[in-house]
């Protein structure tokens, strides 16, 4: 695990994607405190050696980076301005890094909002699922003023095997919106690929294998096509909150229609890989 000089950090939201990483940060050696909604979430990090804060602000407090990671732009404003928030905690000079996904122009509104009160803001949304979240090899997509980025850089380098700066606040999460825009569409084109292969009756053990070492090899056909396969769909990214980055994206129809449709029947809390079950049943599969 890379580690940086020992920081005092707030950690809020601890899901699927951010307990991990609060577990990396804690390994590393920096002082953590910590606070979900769901307040027991926070108990395995506090055997861990973090400190359980009572609100968002508690955890900002003596913090020189604060670090959230939610679900969705107003939960985001919820946690950083509301009542209790973490903007209320934080000193001046200290950072926000947020790895959440949502709106550029709310990151831009909220970096104004905190600029106002001596307070730095770094958009730093990452891609790699729960896997890369667990071993620290997620990708960060950074925005924010460069001196900022320079100084948080070796921590987040704790998190993501690549970080990388794109440009003034906003960027980061323009940039996850290109992301996911691309990822939508290996999704659907794997698992119509397997759908291809199933259909034909191939070994798509051995298929797998051979794709995966030439052009058509990417993450998902390496982590997901698991699951495709046997028509299970255990958690790795929530289908619903893809749907909500397509969103943000404004991603093409098609997508942004097959998962709609499978939040609508109930599959919105499987792995975004269950795009194979609306695959499936279209080929005829199912």
């Amino acid at each position: 695990m890379k580690t940086a000089q020992p920081r005092s950090i707030g950690f809020i939201g601890l899901g699927t994607m951010g307990a991990p990483m609060a577990r990396r940060l804690l390994g590393a050696g920096h002082r953590v405190s910590v606070h979900n909604r769901s307040r027991a979430k926070e108990e395995p990090l506090a055997a861990l050696g973090a400190r359980r804060a009572a609100s968002p602000a508690a955890a900002a407090e003596d913090a020189e980076l604060v670090m959230v990671n939610v679900s969705d732009t107003p939960d985001l404003e919820a946690v950083v301005l509301g009542e209790a928030g973490a903007a209320q905690g934080m000193a001046r000079g200290s950072v926000l890094v947020d790895f959440s996904t949502v709106s550029p122009a709310a990151t831009r509104r909220l970096a104004a909002r905190l600029s106002e009160r001596g307070l730095a803001m770094l958009d730093a949304p990452v891609s790699g699922g729960s896997e890369g979240a667990e071993r620290g090899t997620l990708s960060i997509m950074v925005g924010g003023a460069p001196e900022v980025f320079e100084r948080v850089k070796p921590v987040l380098e704790t998190l993501g095997k690549t970080v990388t700066h794109v440009g003034p606040v906003g960027s980061g999460q323009v940039t996850k919106a290109v992301n996911q825009t691309i990822i939508a569409g290996v999704y659907a084109a794997v698992a119509e690929g397997l759908a291809l292969g199933m259909a034909a009756g191939v070994d798509l053990g051995a298929a797998r294998r051979a794709l995966a070492g030439g052009a058509a090899g990417s993450w998902v056909l390496e982590h997901r096509a698991e699951n495709m396969l046997e028509n299970r769909y255990p958690l790795g990214f929530r289908t619903r909150l893809h749907l909500k980055d397509l969103g943000i994206a404004l991603e093409t129809a098609y997508v942004a229609q097959l998962e709609a449709g499978l939040v609508g029947r109930g599959y919105g809390d499987e792995d975004v890989s269950n795009i194979a079950r609306a695959v499936r049943e279209a080929a005829g599969l199912e």
